[in-house]
């Protein structure tokens, strides 16, 4: 019974991450008259503030000095830092310059973004049924493209740099409030830099865009960041990561139905094409990722039970994978 309620509460915070995720949307147009430039520095600099107040009082510090005495594990944050400063920067300018749904397809793709990476940056093998999907959300590219009457940019870039920030973050190998912290210290210094600087020129809105409640929106960018990271690492722990596979499809969901409901943007017969496209691309990719997970449970089974009416010892090369991660993508890294 215990073990149910532990799955349900990790539903709950799955649901809860995936949903803040997705709503997000709303919040961004709440901070103008604020450039993205300015919403994304107050980000980093509250986003460290609120994982540094979390850390101290789990006193979670340890990994700071491992960081230090490993140079090529603090390349690889800063490198992840980079990255997800751009993506950070062009889903925000996305959002309030009324690209919600463009936003929204670059989310849609990642999973199928990060197993094309994985094939060309870490010679990975794929089943047919990944090539098939993988080659449907390519030709969803082209049809997006007419239809737009170019490329979708901005969908490319944030599926391209979250799918890089997705690798990055798995070299490191860190906690998600942990790498959060260190990513945002690396960002710190230039991101509060670029604050003063707006401050000196008389064009920061912290002060002068809405008064004192405009400057705690402003602030409140670290919540908005931290706590449904908290919530995911929450469900991480109680639910099978093939759930989580499933549940990061409502992030894009939501954004793309506030898109097209809330904020009225166009979608042409050719638009919807496209996203139809993406669609049977990732239902092809969720269903050869659980059939693969099933085989393997399956086969571990199996095994088990032949070791144990034998009593043979089974090799290491022996224990099957699932494939859960490649096929689902990396937004469980964030």
């Amino acid at each position: 019974m215990e073990g149910k309620d532990e799955q349900r509460a990790g539903l709950l915070h799955g649901i809860g991450a995936y949903g803040m995720w997705g709503l997000v949307p709303l919040f961004w147009p709440l901070l103008k008259p604020s450039g993205a430039a300015e919403i994304l520095a107050h980000r980093m600099v509250w986003s460290l503030a609120v994982v540094g107040v979390i850390l101290l009082v789990l006193k979670r510090w340890a990994w700071i000095g491992v960081l230090v005495r490993r140079p090529r594990k603090l390349a690889l944050i800063t490198a992840a830092a980079a990255v997800i400063t751009v993506n950070w920067g062009l889903y925000i300018w996305a959002v309030n310059s009324d690209h919600v749904v463009e936003a929204s397809l670059g989310y849609f793709i990642n999973p199928l973004v990060t197993i094309a990476m994985g094939v060309l940056l870490l010679g990975e093998r794929l089943r047919p049924a990944q090539w098939i999907a993988v080659a449907t959300g390519f030709a969803a590219v082209l049809v997006l493209a007419v239809g737009y009457g170019h490329p979708p940019w901005i969908s490319l870039v944030l599926a391209f740099s979250f799918a890089t920030y997705g690798l990055a973050k798995k070299k490191v190998d860190m906690g998600g409030l942990e790498s959060l912290a260190a990513e945002t210290a690396v960002l710190f210094l230039p991101a509060l830099g670029f604050l003063i600087w707006l401050g000196a020129r008389g064009e920061t809105t912290f002060t002068s865009g809405g008064g004192a409640g405009h400057g705690l929106l402003l602030a409140s960018t670290g919540l908005v960041t931290a706590i449904p990271l908290i919530a995911f690492g929450a469900a991480a722990i109680r639910v099978p990561l093939s759930t989580l596979g499933l549940l990061q499809y409502l992030a894009p969901v939501f954004q793309f139905a506030l898109g097209v409901a809330y904020f009225h943007e166009e979608m042409p017969p050719e638009r919807w094409a496209g996203f139809a496209l993406v669609w049977v691309a990732l239902t092809l990719l969720t269903w050869d990722a659980l059939r693969t997970a099933r085989h393997g449970r399956a086969k571990a089974l199996r095994l088990a039970a032949t070791v144990a009416t034998t009593g043979a010892t089974v090799p290491p090369a022996a224990a099957p994978g699932t494939g859960i991660t490649t096929a689902t993508g990396t937004r469980s890294k964030n």
